[in-house]
């Protein structure tokens, strides 16, 4: 797509908008659901500070995907691919192809929980009908890039509806909200806390979608003069920075309906969604806060699918020169999601599901390092950006954000050791 070397303010807003957002669909997707109902179920506000650590990380490194890309004319897995050895290279491309394959299944637990609350349809055949979501993949990808977008941005807009009307039924207080922005100490003495604070992280933080979005906004055509690279970025940044914050505020608000509605009646245990969509009709005295619930829910499990697949591919070209069919990949992609879903359904049933959720979260977040490390050194590095490369104070914020990521999933690691020793 070409955008207008002199176009005005608004029309270069809605030139380069579009990327931000699908990679933003990722930050919604129904792993964040489960770890942020589990969050304010048993710990109310109080990690809200992690939801907002977790977006201006996010903000941080998508801000140096774009950069990447736009100045490289490379995505971060051809990067990986043209500086690190082939077998670097394989060992980072097996580990991105795992946290899809975590991000996926996800979103096949996430859709088949939404269409067993609004249709009954039993759990595990709901599980199977997800695969189903390959043919609406491929029907999008021929209508057009622009036209995936507006869908993307259209469910965005119902999840966010949804939620908007919830949090009327709710009525927090935002005394105690703005409380929960201060952080606490228990984030490091109360291990549940920060397994679930390290899930909230690897929801909002997706390694798979630095690779998506360095490759996206190569879909723009850009000058690429000094002054037409700058604009892109800062376009680029506009994009992201609005659509990211906007994801906050959802995921914000599955937090805040958790906590204002199941922590307040004392309900502290619920983890899972199907809890969180039976006991929201008796609390809130109103049956459409659970149909919203669940639209949202489906809504946000189909959008994930679609961005899901497109960072796949990307992934894959990026790596291995290889380049699969898009119905292929993505079948191969789901099944590799399916599996452990229809088996966890067959011997665990729902209380299974919701532990596999948020397990599927902490399995992305250990592989960000793996991502966010390379990203960082990248585009620091003056010999592959030249002039855009980062400056020392984003060198210092890269890194620094990237330590607090290896520190938290370190910490978590050895605990959950610890815990498995004794």
């Amino acid at each position: 797509m070409a955008v207008p070397a002199g176009a005005g303010f608004w029309r270069k807003v809605l030139a380069f908008s579009g990327p931000g957002f699908l990679v933003a669909v990722g930050y919604m997707d129904p792993g964040n659901w489960a770890t942020d109902i589990a969050g304010g179920s048993r710990f109310a506000y109080q990690l809200m500070f992690v939801l907002l650590m977790s977006n201006l990380m996010a903000i941080l490194v998508q801000a140096l995907a774009a950069r990447l890309g736009i100045a490289t004319q490379m995505d971060l897995a051809q990067a990986c691919k043209a500086y690190y050895s082939r077998k670097t290279s394989i060992a980072l491309w097996v580990l991105c192809e795992i946290a899809i394959a975590a991000c996926d299944l996800a979103e096949v637990i996430g859709s088949a929980i939404a269409l067993n609350l609004l249709f009954h349809i039993p759990l595990l055949i709901g599980v199977c009908l997800t695969a189903l979501d390959v043919l609406a993949i491929l029907y999008l990808q021929n209508k057009g890039f622009r036209y995936l977008e507006a869908v993307v941005v259209s469910l965005i807009g119902v999840i966010g509806g949804c939620y908007l009307v919830e949090l009327v039924f709710v009525r927090p207080n935002v005394m105690e909200i703005a409380r929960g922005f201060i952080p606490t100490t228990q984030l490091f003495t109360n291990q549940e806390m920060l397994y679930i604070a390290v899930g909230i992280l690897g929801a909002t933080v997706m390694p798979h979608n630095l690779y998506l979005h360095s490759s996206l906004v190569q879909t723009r055509a850009i000058s690429r003069t000094r002054a037409g690279m700058k604009t892109a970025m800062r376009y680029n940044f506009l994009d992201s920075f609005v659509a990211l914050n906007f994801a906050f505020l959802i995921n914000a608000a599955i937090l805040i309906m958790a906590a204002g509605t199941f922590y307040r009646a004392g309900y502290t245990q619920v983890a899972e969604i199907q809890d969180a969509y039976h006991t929201l009709t008796p609390l809130l005295g109103t049956s459409l806060a659970s149909i919203l619930f669940a639209v949202a829910l489906l809504c946000s499990g189909q959008n994930s699918t679609l961005t899901g697949t497109l960072a796949g591919q990307i992934v894959m070209e990026g790596f291995i020169n290889l380049r699969l069919a898009p119905w292929l990949r993505r079948l191969t992609t789901r099944l590799l999601a399916i599996i452990p879903a229809v088996i966890t359904v067959i011997f665990f049933g729902q209380a299974g599901t919701a532990k596999l959720l948020i397990l599927s979260q902490v399995v992305l977040s250990l592989q960000l390092s793996f991502a966010v490390i390379p990203l960082v050194q990248f585009t620091g590095d003056r010999q592959k950006m030249g002039e855009f490369a980062n400056p020392l104070w984003l060198k210092l914020v890269a890194w620094l954000t990237a330590a607090i990521i290896v520190v938290l999933n370190a910490y978590l690691l050895i605990q959950t050791i610890r815990d498995w020793i004794h």
